[in-house]
């Protein structure tokens, strides 16, 4: 068994943080590598040493295989984190490291190549029994046997993108008349966002939950089932709120899926931190969706809920350890909520919103966590993904979560760039969350840009801001201030365009 004393962490943000304080608390020294634009970032401070590996754009920096592994011999790290994104999912960057004896604390290279294709980890997953969506397992090599295919499985189907994943090289097609450029836009896109071309056919399932279950997998054989996280609120296929437990499971269904997610591990010899992606129907059919090889951006509702350390767990297993445990001894304690604080406007489609923090104070209080790495000043770098930080909430129960979580975003001052705190607050007071009835077109079909706006003031209302806009002009007429044009309805006017909403 090795230990280790020194581990490099290949990434940024708020998960680079994470990293470095359980690796703090382990006694473990750590690395940090950054960009030119990152070099007054937190996670460059927080590390015992931090090392510049390229300027601003990530193809020349964060994803710089060799550059990274240049820092490893400088520095002596025994094992890289990667955390996620970047090279979190890259085999040959295990390769890489593991051909100059350092550490990878993740899987095999092997392991995640097969479920880095998604044509690939249905072949192996189908071995072990797990439920896959109706269509087929292979590459579409031609268009007419293709569309046959298609016909067959039964309209609508989706064509999707072997490698990736993101909704890149993803097409819902409801017509048969519409297949052919569908496929053909599928190809293009996944070959622009993956360099590879390759798409599939499978069943389109209608209104779906999105159901994923963190796995732990030591080098002995030992894999256990961290229960569920529900994931199906998501805009563009990116998640926005988490939750762990799901409403949608029973214990029965719980226990069938955390086998089929354990079996999947097994399908490809898988050994670290993991999370098998289920489609659940409204029939309670699942089916495998796929396997993220690293950890996940929500993994904190998972450590809430179970008690486990899961970037500590990743460490023992990469050293060697043994699980230590069995799937009785895990039991779910409560219920834990989080939502993805990103730098975009909700107002507009979720469009990125680019600036400088002017005002950032986070919330606190009982049952409430921030993974963050943000400080008043700071700017949202547009070289990178936007997302500011993850607010968490723990409670006894959901209704205690959600009443945290509500709380937690009223006392979050985030200003200088639009966030989704406002999304939050409208995803939390809606009657289709606090009931549990809700797919992965939670956005499409309940959420409107208008619903963050405050009510349209009342009678009373618009007679108190006339008042309050007359004595403004009676305060400034002997200065000779010119009262703005339409004072009587200036403030009503101010109050529709606010963005803040108020629950």
């Amino acid at each position: 068994m090795q230990k280790f004393k020194k581990v490099l962490v290949a990434n940024r943000g708020e998960i680079a943080i994470r990293v470095m304080r359980t690796c703090r608390e382990m006694g473990i020294a750590t690395v940090a590598v950054y960009s030119e634009a990152d070099s007054k970032a937190l996670h460059v401070r927080y590390a015992d040493e931090a090392y510049c590996i390229g300027p601003a754009a990530s193809s020349q920096s964060y994803l710089q295989m060799e550059k990274v592994l240049e820092v490893c011999k400088k520095t002596g790290a025994d094992a890289v984190h990667p955390g996620y994104g970047f090279l979190s999912e890259n085999a040959a960057f295990a390769r890489l490291l593991s051909e100059n004896k350092i550490t990878l604390i993740g899987p095999s290279p092997e392991a995640m190549e097969i479920m880095g294709s998604k044509i690939a980890s249905k072949q192996a997953v189908e071995k072990f029994g797990v439920p896959l969506v109706p269509g087929i397992n292979e590459a579409i090599k031609d268009e007419h046997a293709a569309l046959e295919i298609a016909k067959k499985v039964g309209f609508p189907v989706l064509v999707k993108a072997s490698a990736g994943g993101g909704g890149k090289g993803m097409r819902v097609v409801f017509e048969e008349s519409e297949f052919v450029s569908s496929l053909r836009t599928a190809q293009s896109e996944a070959k622009s966002a993956f360099g590879d071309d390759s798409v599939f056919i499978e069943k389109y399932v209608g209104g779906p939950r999105h159901i994923e279950f963190q796995i732990l997998a030591d080098n002995f054989g030992n894999i256990c089932y961290l229960f569920e996280r529900e994931c199906s609120i998501q805009r563009r296929h990116q998640k926005l709120v988490e939750e762990a437990p799901s409403v949608a499971l029973t214990p029965e269904l719980r226990k069938e899926m955390g086998t089929a997610a354990v079996n999947v591990a097994r399908a490809c010899n898988y050994t670290g931190a993991g999370t098998v992606e289920f489609l659940l129907g409204d029939t309670g059919n699942f089916y495998f969706l796929e396997m993220n090889t690293r950890l996940q951006v929500e993994h904190p509702v998972t450590e809430c809920i179970t008690g486990l350390d899961l970037v500590r767990e990743q460490i023992r297993i990469a050293q060697g350890e043994e699980l230590g445990y069995v799937q009785d001894d895990l039991k779910i304690n409560g219920h834990a909520i989080e939502l993805r604080i990103c730098a975009e406007d909700p107002m507009n489609n979720f469009l990125p919103s680019v600036g400088t923090l002017v005002d950032y104070e986070l919330p606190k209080g009982p049952g409430i966590r921030v993974d963050d790495c943000m400080e008043p000043g700071m700017e949202i770098p547009i070289f990178y993904d936007n997302m500011v930080a993850k607010l968490i909430a723990w409670g006894s129960d959901r209704e205690t979560a959600i009443a945290r979580l509500k709380r937690a975003i009223t006392e979050y001052k985030i200003t200088g760039v639009e966030t989704t705190l406002a999304f939050g607050t409208f995803v939390l007071n809606h009657e289709k969350f606090l009931n549990g009835d809700f797919d992965t077109h939670f956005i499409g079909n309940y959420f409107k840009p208008e619903d963050l706006l405050p009510p349209a003031p009342d009678d009373n209302m618009q007679k108190a801001l006339a008042i309050a806009a007359g004595c403004y002009f009676q305060s400034n007429k002997a200065s000779g201030a010119a009262a703005p044009a339409n004072a009587s309805s200036a403030g009503g006017e101010w109050l529709k365009k606010r963005k803040k909403y108020y629950s």
